[in-house]
């Protein structure tokens, strides 16, 4: 089989010797090794060892490892892109939400790849269509959020489902999250959480100044387009890591992508196991 390892930087002795271990492993069980081309200069035995600046298919890759934290996760997107190469996160941040593996048991994980005890998640991606180039990449994982400039008063931002008025949103700024983002900024913003297969996108605002306005859930069929109207003559939109600022001229929409990312969840690994453990949700010390 063919490893693809990917990841930001390698900041500490912990994780170099971790990234060198794991290209060992790799070798010794058999399987063929590419790097991508930040990590390459890691790598001590460069024999049999490739390299990589994006993956497009044509160089068949049965996994992506993704070294780091949910971040890193995020990134590995406009790598793979739309091949639907299954993605493994190998912890070595803090979270970890949804690179669940700790860098301790890499070795099992990678033995339980080999012998197919995994099972893969399918995650809905949402895609950013303008009348102008934004990003080089306009596809997310995460969300897609419109915000006000850091020093501008709040923005007003009207939104259009399927071409008809939804609301008019006062406020700092506005989120969709697919179900893989509604635990992250969404969430921190007072969405709610949407499980991964319930089709579905949240709407939530950011510091609304109407306090009966309140995040919607939609279903990830419907198309969603938008004006932004405030004092500021620009404002800020991001998709998952990736930030922008650009005009009220610039028409903006939102629609469900015609592929998904594929996250390997493990043998005993899922998605409610994962919130209870991550995030503490339901935990209280009087009933344990």
């Amino acid at each position: 089989m063919i490893f693809a390892i990917f990841s930001r930087q390698l900041n500490s002795e912990r994780t170099k010797n971790l990234f060198q271990e794991l290209v060992l492993f790799l070798k010794e069980e058999g399987q063929t090794v590419l790097v991508h081309e930040n990590l390459y200069h890691e790598v001590k035995e460069k024999e049999d060892i490739g390299s990589f600046k994006s993956l497009d298919g044509k160089r068949k890759v049965n996994f992506l490892l993704s070294l780091g934290g949910d971040g890193t996760i995020l990134e590995t997107l406009s790598i793979i892109k739309n091949t639907g190469i299954p993605v493994l996160g190998i912890n070595m941040g803090r979270l970890g939400f949804l690179a669940s593996t700790v860098q301790e048991e890499y070795q099992s994980a990678i033995k339980q790849l080999l012998k197919g005890k995994y099972s893969i998640s399918s995650r809905t991606l949402l895609q950013l269509d303008s009348s102008e180039k934004i990003f080089d990449y306009n596809v997310g994982l995460n969300d897609f959020v419109i915000h006000k400039t850091e020093t501008s008063s709040m923005i007003t931002v009207k939104t259009y489902l399927n071409g008809e008025f939804l609301n008019s949103y006062w406020a700092d700024g506005l989120i969709i999250a697919t179900p893989t983002g509604s635990s992250g900024y969404s969430l921190s913003c007072g969405g709610p959480i949407l499980f991964p297969g319930s089709s579905s996108f949240a709407i939530t605002p950011i510091a609304p100044h109407n306090l009966n306005v309140r995040p919607i859930v939609i279903s990830d069929q419907n198309v969603l387009s938008f004006k932004v109207e405030g004092r500021s003559h620009r404002f800020l939109t991001s998709i998952d890591s990736r930030s922008e600022s650009i005009t009220p001229n610039v028409e903006i929409a939102i629609k469900k992508a015609d592929f998904c990312f594929n996250l390997i969840r493990l043998e005993g690994q899922n998605f409610h196991t994962t919130l209870r453990n991550k995030m503490m949700w339901g935990v209280d010390r009087r009933n344990p």
